[in-house]
């Protein structure tokens, strides 16, 4: 940071490219153990921890943080591995929900050695708890603002 950089620009700057670097090298840590990327885990986890292992693409696109026409090419390609399925929604004929199968909870489980370690490797290990704490609750309160407003 200069002497007449603001810090809360230059927390924000950092904070791009630490999520930019970060997540590239997650990525490559992920192909390089022939595992599929970083958002087939994202799906596959939102997915698993919703009651049923099922969830709505509106709400699955707002927890994954992905467009709907974005989340709808994933599932597409999530479906085609046999990751998940899709199912009529038995109180709305319009819609469907994605479920994950068997075959997602063990990828998304094989994925997890991986991304945890890389997480641990990046990013844990370089700062302290309470430094975690601080990051965390100045990240919830950002993402909670943008969300309301």
């Amino acid at each position: 940071m200069t002497k007449d950089q603001d810090p809360k620009s230059h927390a924000w700057a950092v904070l791009l490219t630490a999520h930019a670097t970060l997540i590239e090298r997650i990525e490559a840590a992920l192909a390089q153990a022939r595992l599929p990327p970083l958002g087939w885990y994202d799906v596959l986890w939102e997915l698993e921890k919703a009651e049923g292992g099922r969830l709505r693409m509106h709400e699955l696109a707002r927890r994954v943080v992905l467009s709907r026409s974005n989340l709808t090419r994933l599932a597409d390609r999530l479906e085609d591995a046999k990751l998940i399925g899709r199912e009529d929604t038995p109180h709305d004929r319009r819609g469907y929900d994605c479920v994950i199968t068997r075959a997602g909870l063990v990828m998304r489980k094989k994925m997890w050695p991986v991304y945890k370690a890389e997480i641990e490797r990046l990013f844990s290990r370089h700062i302290t708890v309470e430094e975690a704490r601080t990051i965390g609750d100045a990240l919830a309160r950002a993402v909670k603002a943008a969300r309301e407003g």
